[in-house]
Protein backbone atom coordinates (compact mmCIF):
# COMPACT_ATOMS: atom_id res chain seq x y z
CA UNK A 1 0.00 0.00 0.00
CA UNK A 2 1.51 3.40 -0.71
CA UNK A 3 2.28 5.63 1.11
CA UNK A 4 1.03 10.02 1.66
CA UNK A 5 2.89 12.00 3.66
CA UNK A 6 2.07 15.23 3.69
CA UNK A 7 4.54 18.10 1.93
CA UNK A 8 5.26 21.41 3.26
CA UNK A 9 4.65 23.98 0.60
CA UNK A 10 1.58 25.39 -1.36
CA UNK A 11 0.04 22.95 -3.80
CA UNK A 12 -2.10 25.17 -6.74
CA UNK A 13 -5.75 24.50 -7.00
CA UNK A 14 -6.91 22.40 -9.52
CA UNK A 15 -8.29 24.36 -12.43
CA UNK A 16 -10.22 21.53 -14.17
CA UNK A 17 -10.13 18.05 -15.37
CA UNK A 18 -7.61 18.27 -18.41
CA UNK A 19 -5.13 19.51 -15.75
CA UNK A 20 -5.70 15.93 -13.96
CA UNK A 21 -4.49 14.23 -17.57
CA UNK A 22 -1.64 16.62 -18.26
CA UNK A 23 -0.22 15.62 -15.19
CA UNK A 24 0.05 12.15 -16.31
CA UNK A 25 1.17 13.49 -19.71
CA UNK A 26 4.10 15.24 -18.34
CA UNK A 27 5.26 12.14 -16.31
CA UNK A 28 6.39 10.47 -19.22
CA UNK A 29 10.02 9.75 -19.83
CA UNK A 30 12.79 9.58 -22.73
CA UNK A 31 13.58 5.56 -22.81
CA UNK A 32 17.05 6.57 -21.40
CA UNK A 33 15.43 7.89 -18.27
CA UNK A 34 13.43 5.00 -17.58
CA UNK A 35 14.40 3.04 -14.16
CA UNK A 36 12.85 0.30 -11.93
CA UNK A 37 11.18 0.56 -8.28
CA UNK A 38 10.43 -2.00 -6.33
CA UNK A 39 8.33 -2.00 -3.07
CA UNK A 40 9.28 -4.63 -0.71
CA UNK A 41 6.86 -5.74 2.10
CA UNK A 42 7.72 -7.99 4.93
CA UNK A 43 5.60 -9.20 8.18
CA UNK A 44 7.64 -9.44 11.23
CA UNK A 45 6.82 -11.65 14.15
CA UNK A 46 8.04 -12.17 17.48
CA UNK A 47 10.32 -15.37 17.43
CA UNK A 48 9.10 -16.35 20.54
CA UNK A 49 5.44 -17.15 19.15
CA UNK A 50 5.62 -16.11 15.96
CA UNK A 51 2.92 -13.26 16.61
CA UNK A 52 2.94 -10.40 14.77
CA UNK A 53 5.46 -7.93 16.12
CA UNK A 54 3.83 -5.35 18.19
CA UNK A 55 4.04 -1.31 16.93
CA UNK A 56 5.06 -0.53 20.62
CA UNK A 57 7.22 -1.34 23.30
CA UNK A 58 10.73 -2.14 23.94
CA UNK A 59 10.65 -4.53 21.38
CA UNK A 60 8.06 -3.29 18.87
CA UNK A 61 8.55 -1.68 15.57
CA UNK A 62 8.73 1.43 16.88
CA UNK A 63 11.91 0.60 18.27
CA UNK A 64 13.15 -1.03 14.95
CA UNK A 65 12.88 2.27 13.13
CA UNK A 66 14.28 4.05 16.07
CA UNK A 67 17.25 1.72 16.08
CA UNK A 68 17.69 1.81 12.56
CA UNK A 69 18.18 5.48 12.35
CA UNK A 70 20.49 5.72 14.94
CA UNK A 71 22.84 3.42 13.25
CA UNK A 72 22.30 3.71 9.76
CA UNK A 73 21.75 7.63 8.82
CA UNK A 74 18.11 7.23 7.92
CA UNK A 75 15.84 10.21 9.16
CA UNK A 76 12.69 9.25 11.64
CA UNK A 77 9.23 10.78 10.14
CA UNK A 78 7.10 11.29 13.11
CA UNK A 79 3.33 11.34 13.43
CA UNK A 80 1.92 13.21 16.60
CA UNK A 81 5.24 12.35 18.00
CA UNK A 82 5.37 8.39 17.03
CA UNK A 83 8.27 6.98 14.87
CA UNK A 84 6.02 5.52 11.46
CA UNK A 85 8.97 5.57 8.31
CA UNK A 86 12.37 6.87 7.54
CA UNK A 87 13.27 8.67 4.61
CA UNK A 88 17.09 8.31 3.23
CA UNK A 89 18.75 9.47 0.36
CA UNK A 90 17.06 7.61 -2.75
CA UNK A 91 14.59 5.48 -0.76
CA UNK A 92 12.77 5.01 2.32
CA UNK A 93 11.26 2.44 5.04
CA UNK A 94 7.52 2.71 5.84
CA UNK A 95 4.94 0.66 7.59
CA UNK A 96 1.53 -1.06 6.70
CA UNK A 97 -0.94 -0.83 8.83
CA UNK A 98 -0.19 -4.27 10.54
CA UNK A 99 3.40 -3.16 11.25
CA UNK A 100 3.95 -5.11 7.74
CA UNK A 101 7.85 -3.31 7.16
CA UNK A 102 8.31 -2.01 3.67
CA UNK A 103 11.58 -1.05 1.56
CA UNK A 104 10.30 1.54 -0.93
CA UNK A 105 13.66 1.29 -2.89
CA UNK A 106 15.80 3.75 -4.76
CA UNK A 107 15.04 4.39 -9.25
CA UNK A 108 17.47 1.60 -10.03
CA UNK A 109 18.66 1.09 -13.73
CA UNK A 110 19.19 -2.19 -13.17
CA UNK A 111 18.04 -5.23 -11.46
CA UNK A 112 21.48 -5.72 -10.04
CA UNK A 113 20.78 -2.01 -8.52
CA UNK A 114 17.92 -3.58 -6.69
CA UNK A 115 19.91 -6.65 -5.74
CA UNK A 116 22.38 -4.77 -3.42
CA UNK A 117 19.99 -2.14 -2.31
CA UNK A 118 17.73 -4.90 -0.95
CA UNK A 119 20.87 -7.22 0.33
CA UNK A 120 21.86 -3.74 2.24
CA UNK A 121 18.01 -3.38 3.59
CA UNK A 122 17.48 -7.11 4.89
CA UNK A 123 21.36 -6.64 6.51
CA UNK A 124 19.95 -3.98 8.57
CA UNK A 125 16.89 -4.93 9.81
CA UNK A 126 17.49 -8.70 10.25
CA UNK A 127 20.70 -7.00 12.20
CA UNK A 128 18.70 -4.90 14.29
CA UNK A 129 15.55 -7.47 14.46
CA UNK A 130 17.95 -10.12 16.02
CA UNK A 131 18.45 -7.85 18.60
CA UNK A 132 14.68 -6.81 19.50
CA UNK A 133 13.98 -11.24 18.65
CA UNK A 134 11.81 -10.21 15.61
CA UNK A 135 12.01 -11.88 12.47
CA UNK A 136 10.97 -11.20 8.89
CA UNK A 137 9.15 -13.92 7.27
CA UNK A 138 9.56 -14.71 3.44
CA UNK A 139 5.71 -15.10 3.27
CA UNK A 140 2.47 -13.15 1.63
CA UNK A 141 0.50 -13.25 4.99
CA UNK A 142 0.95 -12.82 8.92
CA UNK A 143 0.57 -16.61 9.88
CA UNK A 144 -0.63 -16.88 12.95
CA UNK A 145 -2.03 -13.43 13.85
CA UNK A 146 -5.47 -12.97 13.60
CA UNK A 147 -7.33 -9.27 12.77
CA UNK A 148 -8.51 -8.51 16.49
CA UNK A 149 -4.79 -8.94 18.03
CA UNK A 150 -2.93 -6.59 15.71
CA UNK A 151 -2.19 -2.99 17.03
CA UNK A 152 -2.60 -0.79 14.25
CA UNK A 153 0.27 1.60 13.59
CA UNK A 154 -1.34 5.06 14.69
CA UNK A 155 -1.24 6.76 11.55
CA UNK A 156 -3.99 8.96 11.16
CA UNK A 157 -4.37 7.66 7.28
CA UNK A 158 -4.96 4.40 8.86
CA UNK A 159 -7.57 5.86 11.47
CA UNK A 160 -9.83 7.05 8.70
CA UNK A 161 -9.21 3.57 6.55
CA UNK A 162 -9.95 1.27 9.25
CA UNK A 163 -13.71 2.14 9.80
CA UNK A 164 -14.15 2.79 6.31
CA UNK A 165 -12.84 -0.87 5.34
CA UNK A 166 -15.59 -2.79 7.67
CA UNK A 167 -18.05 -0.62 5.52
CA UNK A 168 -17.58 -1.08 2.09
CA UNK A 169 -16.15 -5.07 2.23
CA UNK A 170 -15.69 -8.08 4.58
CA UNK A 171 -11.71 -8.24 3.96
CA UNK A 172 -10.24 -4.91 3.84
CA UNK A 173 -9.42 -5.25 7.80
CA UNK A 174 -7.28 -8.02 6.81
CA UNK A 175 -5.66 -6.33 3.73
CA UNK A 176 -4.38 -3.71 6.26
CA UNK A 177 -2.95 -6.00 8.90
CA UNK A 178 -2.26 -9.41 7.63
CA UNK A 179 -0.63 -9.08 3.90
CA UNK A 180 2.34 -8.57 2.35
CA UNK A 181 3.38 -7.36 -1.59
CA UNK A 182 6.26 -6.95 -3.83
CA UNK A 183 5.62 -3.87 -5.85
CA UNK A 184 7.42 -2.84 -9.26
CA UNK A 185 7.29 0.72 -10.61
CA UNK A 186 7.38 1.01 -14.35
CA UNK A 187 8.15 4.35 -16.13
CA UNK A 188 6.63 5.05 -20.01
CA UNK A 189 7.60 7.41 -22.86
CA UNK A 190 4.10 8.68 -23.44
CA UNK A 191 0.14 7.91 -23.04
CA UNK A 192 -0.27 5.32 -25.73
CA UNK A 193 3.34 3.50 -24.17
CA UNK A 194 1.42 3.75 -20.50
CA UNK A 195 -1.65 2.91 -21.80
CA UNK A 196 -0.28 -0.50 -23.21
CA UNK A 197 1.50 -1.54 -20.12
CA UNK A 198 -1.06 -0.87 -18.45
CA UNK A 199 -3.38 -3.26 -20.73
CA UNK A 200 -0.26 -5.64 -20.50
CA UNK A 201 -0.29 -5.38 -16.74
CA UNK A 202 -3.94 -6.01 -16.72
CA UNK A 203 -4.19 -8.68 -18.48
CA UNK A 204 -1.15 -10.90 -17.27
CA UNK A 205 -2.79 -10.26 -13.77
CA UNK A 206 -3.38 -13.74 -13.23
CA UNK A 207 -0.70 -15.24 -14.72
CA UNK A 208 1.27 -12.95 -11.83
CA UNK A 209 -1.05 -13.74 -9.14
CA UNK A 210 -0.03 -17.29 -9.60
CA UNK A 211 3.41 -17.70 -10.35
CA UNK A 212 3.73 -15.29 -7.02
CA UNK A 213 1.12 -16.59 -5.04
CA UNK A 214 2.94 -17.34 -1.43
CA UNK A 215 0.31 -16.82 1.47
CA UNK A 216 -1.37 -20.31 1.82
CA UNK A 217 -1.06 -19.88 5.71
CA UNK A 218 -3.15 -17.60 8.16
CA UNK A 219 -4.38 -17.75 11.85
CA UNK A 220 -2.52 -20.09 13.11
CA UNK A 221 -2.78 -22.94 9.66
CA UNK A 222 -3.21 -23.79 6.40
CA UNK A 223 -6.30 -21.26 4.80
CA UNK A 224 -7.25 -22.99 1.78
CA UNK A 225 -5.55 -20.57 -0.82
CA UNK A 226 -2.18 -20.41 -2.66
CA UNK A 227 -2.77 -16.66 -2.08
CA UNK A 228 -5.15 -15.78 0.16
CA UNK A 229 -3.57 -11.96 -0.09
CA UNK A 230 -5.05 -11.99 -3.81
CA UNK A 231 -8.16 -13.32 -2.81
CA UNK A 232 -8.84 -10.62 -0.21
CA UNK A 233 -8.60 -7.97 -2.43
CA UNK A 234 -11.78 -9.67 -4.05
CA UNK A 235 -13.96 -8.03 -1.11
CA UNK A 236 -11.89 -5.28 0.20
CA UNK A 237 -13.58 -2.56 -1.95
CA UNK A 238 -14.76 -2.56 -5.15
CA UNK A 239 -15.15 0.81 -6.16
CA UNK A 240 -11.16 0.71 -5.72
CA UNK A 241 -10.00 -2.52 -6.20
CA UNK A 242 -9.38 -4.90 -9.02
CA UNK A 243 -9.46 -5.56 -12.87
CA UNK A 244 -9.95 -2.21 -14.88
CA UNK A 245 -12.28 -2.84 -17.68
CA UNK A 246 -11.65 0.31 -20.00
CA UNK A 247 -7.86 -0.49 -19.70
CA UNK A 248 -8.61 -3.33 -22.17
CA UNK A 249 -10.27 -0.86 -24.70
CA UNK A 250 -7.48 -0.46 -27.44
CA UNK A 251 -8.32 3.51 -27.65
CA UNK A 252 -8.16 3.76 -23.68
CA UNK A 253 -6.01 6.63 -22.48
CA UNK A 254 -5.51 8.62 -19.65
CA UNK A 255 -9.04 10.48 -19.35
CA UNK A 256 -10.08 6.86 -18.59
CA UNK A 257 -8.24 6.79 -16.04
CA UNK A 258 -8.94 10.19 -14.33
CA UNK A 259 -12.62 9.52 -15.13
CA UNK A 260 -12.54 6.07 -13.04
CA UNK A 261 -10.44 7.68 -10.46
CA UNK A 262 -12.80 11.14 -10.02
CA UNK A 263 -15.81 8.59 -9.24
CA UNK A 264 -13.92 6.75 -6.44
CA UNK A 265 -14.54 8.02 -2.94
CA UNK A 266 -11.98 9.75 -1.00
CA UNK A 267 -10.26 9.27 2.07
CA UNK A 268 -8.79 12.39 3.28
CA UNK A 269 -7.38 15.51 2.59
CA UNK A 270 -4.86 17.81 4.77
CA UNK A 271 -5.40 20.93 6.07
CA UNK A 272 -3.42 22.77 8.23
CA UNK A 273 -1.97 19.41 9.67
CA UNK A 274 -5.54 18.32 10.41
CA UNK A 275 -6.47 14.86 8.64
CA UNK A 276 -10.46 15.44 7.28
CA UNK A 277 -12.21 12.58 6.67
CA UNK A 278 -13.68 12.61 3.33
CA UNK A 279 -14.95 9.08 2.43
CA UNK A 280 -18.65 10.77 2.09
CA UNK A 281 -17.32 12.12 -1.25
CA UNK A 282 -16.04 11.45 -4.29
CA UNK A 283 -13.26 13.38 -5.78
CA UNK A 284 -15.13 14.54 -8.54
CA UNK A 285 -17.72 16.22 -6.31
CA UNK A 286 -14.84 18.05 -4.19
CA UNK A 287 -13.39 19.13 -7.35
CA UNK A 288 -16.58 20.64 -8.27
CA UNK A 289 -18.00 22.08 -4.94
CA UNK A 290 -14.84 21.61 -2.65
CA UNK A 291 -15.51 21.20 0.93
CA UNK A 292 -15.35 23.95 4.03
CA UNK A 293 -14.75 26.91 1.74
CA UNK A 294 -11.61 25.10 0.23
CA UNK A 295 -10.76 23.80 -2.91
CA UNK A 296 -9.41 20.57 -4.62
CA UNK A 297 -5.33 20.94 -4.99
CA UNK A 298 -2.83 18.85 -6.75
CA UNK A 299 -1.59 17.81 -3.54
CA UNK A 300 -5.21 15.95 -2.42
CA UNK A 301 -5.16 14.59 -6.07
CA UNK A 302 -1.87 12.84 -6.04
CA UNK A 303 -3.18 11.58 -2.57
CA UNK A 304 -5.82 10.40 -3.74
CA UNK A 305 -4.08 8.21 -6.78
CA UNK A 306 -2.35 6.58 -3.41
CA UNK A 307 -5.56 5.22 -2.08
CA UNK A 308 -6.67 3.86 -5.09
CA UNK A 309 -5.92 -0.39 -5.60
CA UNK A 310 -6.61 -1.38 -8.78
CA UNK A 311 -4.25 -4.45 -9.98
CA UNK A 312 -2.23 -2.00 -11.75
CA UNK A 313 -2.20 1.66 -10.87
CA UNK A 314 -1.64 4.66 -12.52
CA UNK A 315 0.65 7.37 -10.75
CA UNK A 316 2.93 9.12 -13.09
CA UNK A 317 4.36 5.66 -13.72
CA UNK A 318 3.31 2.08 -13.87
CA UNK A 319 2.63 0.54 -10.88
CA UNK A 320 2.31 -3.44 -10.77
CA UNK A 321 0.77 -5.06 -7.71
CA UNK A 322 -0.24 -8.60 -8.85
CA UNK A 323 2.38 -10.54 -6.43
CA UNK A 324 2.60 -11.82 -2.86
CA UNK A 325 5.47 -10.84 -1.04
CA UNK A 326 8.37 -13.53 -1.23
CA UNK A 327 10.83 -15.46 0.35
CA UNK A 328 14.65 -13.97 -0.31
CA UNK A 329 16.04 -16.00 -2.78
CA UNK A 330 12.71 -15.22 -5.24
CA UNK A 331 12.20 -11.46 -3.77
CA UNK A 332 14.04 -9.51 -6.94
CA UNK A 333 12.58 -12.34 -9.59
CA UNK A 334 9.81 -10.25 -9.41
CA UNK A 335 11.20 -6.58 -10.83
CA UNK A 336 13.55 -8.82 -13.19
CA UNK A 337 10.33 -10.10 -14.53
CA UNK A 338 8.64 -7.00 -15.05
CA UNK A 339 11.76 -5.41 -16.73
CA UNK A 340 12.03 -7.81 -19.02
CA UNK A 341 8.27 -7.91 -20.25
CA UNK A 342 7.86 -4.21 -19.95
CA UNK A 343 11.21 -2.56 -21.09
CA UNK A 344 12.05 -4.82 -24.59
CA UNK A 345 9.13 -3.88 -27.08
CA UNK A 346 9.37 -7.23 -28.69
CA UNK A 347 8.79 -8.76 -25.11
CA UNK A 348 5.62 -6.54 -24.56
CA UNK A 349 4.40 -7.65 -27.65
CA UNK A 350 5.24 -11.59 -27.13
CA UNK A 351 3.35 -11.44 -23.52
CA UNK A 352 0.58 -9.55 -24.63
CA UNK A 353 0.03 -12.98 -27.35
CA UNK A 354 -0.26 -14.99 -24.31
CA UNK A 355 -3.46 -13.36 -23.43
CA UNK A 356 -4.57 -10.71 -25.48
CA UNK A 357 -7.61 -13.28 -26.74
CA UNK A 358 -9.18 -14.12 -23.36
CA UNK A 359 -12.31 -12.75 -22.91
CA UNK A 360 -13.56 -10.41 -20.12
CA UNK A 361 -15.49 -13.31 -18.73
CA UNK A 362 -12.33 -15.13 -18.84
CA UNK A 363 -10.37 -12.59 -16.76
CA UNK A 364 -13.22 -12.52 -14.27
CA UNK A 365 -13.02 -15.97 -13.70
CA UNK A 366 -9.42 -16.15 -13.40
CA UNK A 367 -9.41 -13.45 -10.80
CA UNK A 368 -11.90 -15.92 -8.78
CA UNK A 369 -10.00 -18.58 -9.63
CA UNK A 370 -6.44 -18.35 -9.37
CA UNK A 371 -6.04 -17.29 -5.34
CA UNK A 372 -7.29 -20.76 -4.92
CA UNK A 373 -5.36 -23.39 -7.54
CA UNK A 374 -2.75 -20.68 -8.72
CA UNK A 375 -1.26 -21.91 -11.80
CA UNK A 376 -3.30 -24.95 -11.87
CA UNK A 377 -6.31 -22.80 -12.62
CA UNK A 378 -7.82 -22.56 -16.44
CA UNK A 379 -8.45 -20.93 -19.34
CA UNK A 380 -10.58 -23.33 -21.43
CA UNK A 381 -8.35 -25.97 -21.55
CA UNK A 382 -5.28 -24.62 -21.21
CA UNK A 383 -3.49 -24.44 -17.29
CA UNK A 384 -1.91 -21.59 -16.55
CA UNK A 385 1.39 -23.57 -15.54
CA UNK A 386 1.40 -23.93 -19.61
CA UNK A 387 1.80 -20.48 -19.99
CA UNK A 388 4.06 -19.54 -17.18
CA UNK A 389 7.66 -21.14 -18.40
CA UNK A 390 6.96 -19.38 -21.89
CA UNK A 391 6.36 -15.55 -19.86
CA UNK A 392 9.41 -15.84 -17.88
CA UNK A 393 11.35 -17.09 -21.14
CA UNK A 394 10.04 -13.66 -22.64
CA UNK A 395 11.35 -11.75 -19.81
CA UNK A 396 14.54 -13.52 -19.87
CA UNK A 397 15.00 -12.79 -23.43
CA UNK A 398 14.10 -9.15 -22.54
CA UNK A 399 16.74 -8.97 -20.52
CA UNK A 400 19.39 -10.72 -21.95
CA UNK A 401 18.64 -8.03 -24.90
CA UNK A 402 19.34 -5.21 -22.78
CA UNK A 403 22.39 -6.64 -21.44
CA UNK A 404 23.50 -5.04 -18.17
CA UNK A 405 25.88 -6.75 -16.67
CA UNK A 406 27.02 -7.30 -13.06
CA UNK A 407 30.71 -7.25 -12.13
CA UNK A 408 30.91 -10.50 -12.81
CA UNK A 409 29.60 -10.31 -16.35
CA UNK A 410 25.90 -11.60 -15.74
CA UNK A 411 22.86 -10.18 -16.89
CA UNK A 412 20.22 -9.59 -15.49
CA UNK A 413 18.23 -13.12 -16.67
CA UNK A 414 20.14 -14.19 -13.24
CA UNK A 415 16.88 -13.44 -11.07
CA UNK A 416 14.85 -15.52 -12.91
CA UNK A 417 16.54 -18.92 -13.00
CA UNK A 418 15.12 -19.99 -9.44
CA UNK A 419 11.65 -19.08 -10.54
CA UNK A 420 12.08 -20.29 -14.02
CA UNK A 421 12.92 -23.79 -12.11
CA UNK A 422 9.93 -23.43 -10.39
CA UNK A 423 7.28 -23.08 -12.66
CA UNK A 424 8.84 -25.79 -14.94
CA UNK A 425 7.62 -28.20 -12.76
CA UNK A 426 4.42 -26.45 -12.35
CA UNK A 427 4.38 -24.92 -8.99
CA UNK A 428 4.59 -21.56 -6.96
CA UNK A 429 5.89 -20.45 -3.87
CA UNK A 430 2.73 -21.56 -2.08
CA UNK A 431 3.42 -24.99 -3.27
CA UNK A 432 6.51 -25.30 -1.49
CA UNK A 433 5.38 -23.57 1.79
CA UNK A 434 2.33 -26.75 2.26
CA UNK A 435 4.45 -29.24 1.30
CA UNK A 436 7.16 -28.20 4.27
CA UNK A 437 4.07 -27.28 6.32
CA UNK A 438 2.36 -30.33 5.88
CA UNK A 439 6.13 -32.54 6.10
CA UNK A 440 9.29 -31.09 8.18
CA UNK A 441 7.61 -28.36 9.69
CA UNK A 442 4.42 -30.62 11.10
CA UNK A 443 2.66 -27.42 11.37
CA UNK A 444 5.19 -26.08 14.51
CA UNK A 445 5.66 -22.29 14.32
CA UNK A 446 9.04 -22.77 15.42
CA UNK A 447 10.04 -24.88 12.56
CA UNK A 448 7.88 -22.33 10.09
CA UNK A 449 10.13 -19.14 11.70
CA UNK A 450 13.31 -20.70 10.92
CA UNK A 451 12.14 -22.47 7.89
CA UNK A 452 11.13 -19.01 6.17
CA UNK A 453 13.03 -16.18 7.65
CA UNK A 454 15.41 -13.84 6.48
CA UNK A 455 18.96 -14.52 7.02
CA UNK A 456 21.82 -12.03 7.13
CA UNK A 457 23.60 -13.07 3.29
CA UNK A 458 27.23 -14.63 4.28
Amino acid sequence: MSQFIPQAGVSPEIAGRAQLIEAFVGAAKPRAEWRIGTEYEKVAVRRSDGQAAPFSGPRGIETLLTRLADRYGWEPIEDDGRVIALAGGKASITLEPGGQVELSGELCDSVHCAAAEFAQHIDQVVTVGDELDLAFLGLGMQPMTRVPDFELVPKKRYGIMWPYMARVGTLGQRMMTQTATVQMNLDYADEPDAMRKLRLGMGLDPLLTAMFANSPLSDGDLNGYASLRAHIWSDTDRARCGLLPFAFNPSAGFEDYVDWALDVPMYFIVRDGAWIDMTAHTFRAFLQHGYAGGRATMADWNAHLTTLFPQVRLKGYIELRSADSQAPELMLAAPALAKGLFYTDDCVLAAWDLVKAWSWEDRLALWRDVPRQALQARVGRRRLAELAPELVAIAAEGLRRQAQRNRAGDDESIYLERLAALVKRGRCPADEVIEHWLGDWQGDVQRLIAGSSYRIAA
